[in-house]
């Protein structure tokens, strides 16, 4: 199960109710800001999320309205010292501008008093454990290294109560054992492999995660049978050829991806103040009508759905 709190859901400039782009993404003991727009950790303080824990920052790009909260939330780290480090991950380009931001700004010719450590990533795997991955995917924008996020959980086998019984595994370590993988050798001396005692894998929960994108045919597979898609729709439909200028996509193109790739449920948001809400949302349910457009700190759960 992942968590989905929307702190900042406005295109290029804050509106009245809509504060700048900055998601968090909560998943067991970690915590995942995806961006970091102007105003953010005021957002975090709102929502009741709160500074604990922060210490990972996922850019999906560099330009301004995704990054400059950055140097208001390390400025107050550095005060409060809420934590000791603290890692931003980001395309080379995004990463040059924050540390521009960071250490020529904020710490010039300081040395802060927590580590922060510009970490640029490639798409492929950012880090994995037990049950969960995390993966980037390149997204075309304006400007190089573009990224977006899937975050997965990974499948779980069930285990055969029955079959468990009908081999004479007793409840207790030997049960537990095996769930882990592990062949047993019972007191009898039978020997019980996993795949004796366990069901087919059960794929596990996938929330993916697209900031500004300027077209969408290179995202159908990765958006593939997602339960969550998180995407733009900074312009409706008649307004497509400004969308194309500045690199962004309608809510209809955002809707198209939704009904290509199969997923189960879409979130809009960078949502430009020209438009209402209820005009964005009608044109994607239009196409797909299981779509919300975020509003700030709305807050969802993404688990897997049974089939």
């Amino acid at each position: 199960m992942f968590e989905l709190i929307f702190l900042g859901t406005s295109a290029s400039a804050p509106s009245i109710r809509r504060n700048l782009s900055a998601t968090m993404i909560l998943h067991k003991e970690y915590r995942f800001l995806v961006d970091c727009g102007e105003g953010t950790q005021r957002q975090l303080l709102r929502s009741g999320l709160g500074f604990k824990r922060l210490d990972k920052i996922l850019l999906t790009h560099g330009h301004l309205d995704h990054i400059l909260g950055l140097g208001g939330l390390v400025s107050t780290f550095s005060r409060w010292e809420a934590i000791s480090k603290f890692e931003i991950y980001g395309g080379s380009w995004a990463l040059e501008r924050v540390n521009d931001l960071i250490f020529g700004v904020v710490f010039r010719g300081v040395k802060p008093p927590l580590q922060i450590d510009l970490i640029p990533i490639e798409p492929g795997v950012l880090m994995e454990d037990d049950t969960f991955e995390l993966t980037a995917f390149a997204v075309t924008h304006r400007g190089p290294g573009c990224l977006g996020y899937t975050f997965r959980e990974k499948g779980k086998c069930p285990f055969l109560v029955d079959k468990a019984e009908a081999l004479g595994v007793p409840p207790g370590p030997e049960r537990g054992r095996l769930v882990r993988g592990e062949t047993v050798t019972l007191a009898n001396g039978t020997v019980v492999h996993p795949d004796q005692v366990l069901g087919p894998s059960i794929p596990g929960a996938k929330l993916v995660f697209v900031g500004d994108a300027a077209h969408t045919y290179n995202l159908v597979e990765v958006a593939s049978d997602a339960d969550a898609l998180v995407i733009e729709a900074t312009y409706l439909t008649k307004e497509e050829e400004l969308a194309r200028k500045y690199g962004h996509l309608t809510a209809a193109a955002a809707a198209t991806l939704a009904r290509q790739a199969g997923v189960r449920q879409l979130y809009l948001t960078h949502i430009s103040r020209r438009y209402s809400g209820e005009a964005v949302l009608a044109e994607a349910r239009a196409i797909f009508p299981q779509t919300v457009v975020a509003r700030d700190f709305d807050r969802f759960r993404i688990i897997k759905e049974k089939e």
